[in-house]
């Protein structure tokens, strides 16, 4: 028998059908159905592991790849441990890992090995910042056992995002002159920083705020330094037209140092300069028959694998953010088996899945891929990550459905403008987890009757 062959049949689970036992399935089918256990197909080796009784591939010596790697990591952590009882809670979590292979080969690394010994004999407590300080030594490695012991409980929640980001504008700044390092830490420590720890919470990621705070704090660095180097001056004593200048000469991408200019005009550092909000000149969109087309095609097609595929729709279908599709959790969806119908919940009540989409999203729901991470089936997200108790990153989903030549921005342009040809701005609003601002702004650049109706309806 060829190897793949073996791996295939030592990894085969299920109820036999001669013998109805659910139980390993190595034998080959025959005329009374599918794959058999080993007494009824005639195989005589025996497929228990020595240690567990569990059938299944051996790893190592006659026993499973979980035993394999509860010894390693006994004799890794448990043969002078500072405290035995973290030690034996910290190999229990990751021996849960659904595939224990995978912990083994993260494992390998020296890196992984000096943090886990490290860990054990006391060297270094089980804290968050410890962890922060291994992650330039282990990598990734550090990130995720972070998110393994953070899902079993072992360490208090923390938005991965948030950790990073201050570890980002510290960095940052180390790289800066005094001139432009002082405000640029102002800002991102009591404008940025204490605006996302206030806003972060288990169910609500630091991710989007991060995202954008990194975008104006990188602008506005790049303001500072060449207002330092071309003016020597900073931003007590820069002037309007420094600005206006800073605009008129480089990319719309300067216009994230509104934030930066609005915070240092409220705070008196500088009352003399002002900016108002950038609009843009262009509004992305795609036909509705292109709409159509995609729509079709992640429906039907073999483009894209099955969660992008839900992805996409999600976006093209209800308008959806793919930062927003990224944290969908499956509580959202709800399945009606008596009335055959599924609704998904974006905002303050559900709104109804239709029939070719609600098939292929319950075959997504029992298929989630990246549950073997160690968070195993019970992760909450619709879309796991591959760390333990993350979502998959948004820039992965918005990669791929780039990659298939869609217009992210267009498409969801286009969705909400459809949506609100049939409803009112605050309907949808509620329905598509928008505000009520933002489903009118949307309704009035695509020429909408419905806010037309409204503005009418509110004159005296």
């Amino acid at each position: 028998m060829c190897g793949p062959c073996f791996t295939t049949a030592t990894r085969t689970h299920g109820t036999c059908p001669d013998c109805s036992q659910h139980r390993l399935l190595p034998g080959p089918p025959d005329i009374s159905g599918g794959p058999r256990c080993a007494p009824c197909a005639g195989i005589l080796h025996d497929f228990h592991c020595t240690n567990c009784n569990v059938e299944g591939e051996f790893y190592r010596r006659g026993i499973c790849a979980r035993c394999a790697l509860r010894d390693d990591l006994n004799d890794l952590m448990l043969t002078d441990p500072a405290d035995p009882e973290t030690a034996r809670k910290i190999i229990d979590v990751l021996c849960k890992a659904d595939r224990p292979e995978s912990i083994i080969t993260w494992k390998r690394s020296p890196k992984v090995q000096a943090l886990l010994t490290a860990l054990s004999s006391g060297q270094t407590p089980l804290t968050h910042e410890v962890l922060d300080e291994h992650r330039e030594i282990a990598g990734r490695g550090a990130d995720h056992l972070r998110a393994l012991l953070v899902h079993h409980g072992l360490l208090p929640y923390q938005d991965p995002y948030l950790a990073r980001f201050e570890s980002w504008v510290q960095d940052k700044l180390n790289a800066l002159p005094s001139e432009v390092a002082k405000p640029v830490e102002y800002f991102a420590t009591w404008h940025h920083l204490r605006r996302i720890r206030s806003l972060t919470t288990p169910d609500k990621s630091a991710q989007a705020p991060v995202h954008s705070a990194k975008q104006e704090i990188t602008e506005t660095i790049k303001f500072l330094d060449w207002l330092w180097g071309t003016h020597q001056r900073t931003a007590v004593n820069c002037t309007q037209q420094d600005i206006e200048t800073w605009l008129a000469t480089g990319p719309t991408t300067r216009k994230a140092i509104r934030t930066f200019i609005v915070f240092i005009k409220n705070t008196g550092t500088n009352h003399r300069v002002d900016m108002g909000h950038y609009t843009a000149k262009t509004r992305p969109a795609i036909t509705q028959d292109q709409r159509v087309a995609w729509l079709r095609e992640l429906l039907t097609g073999t483009s894209e694998s099955l969660p992008y595929r839900v992805a996409g729709i999600l976006l093209l279908l209800y308008a959806q953010p793919l930062v927003r599709v990224a944290k969908l959790r499956t509580r959202a969806i709800e399945t009606n088996e008596a009335k055959g119908n599924m609704r998904i919940t974006f905002g303050l009540h559900p709104v109804p899945v239709p029939k070719p989409f609600a098939q292929l999203l319950q075959e997504h729901l029992a298929s989630r891929p990246n549950l073997r991470t160690g968070s195993g089936t019970q992760s909450p997200w619709l879309f796991p990550g591959a760390l333990a108790g993350q979502p998959l990153h948004p820039n992965t989903i918005m990669d791929r459905l780039r990659s298939l030549g869609i217009d992210l921005r267009g498409a969801r342009n286009t969705a909400l403008d459809e949506h609100l040809t049939l409803s009112p701005p605050p309907l949808v609003a509620d329905a598509l987890g928008y505000s009520h601002q933002v489903a009118f702004i949307h309704a009035d650049n695509a020429g909408d009757a419905w806010s037309r109706y409204v503005n009418q309806r509110t004159e005296p």
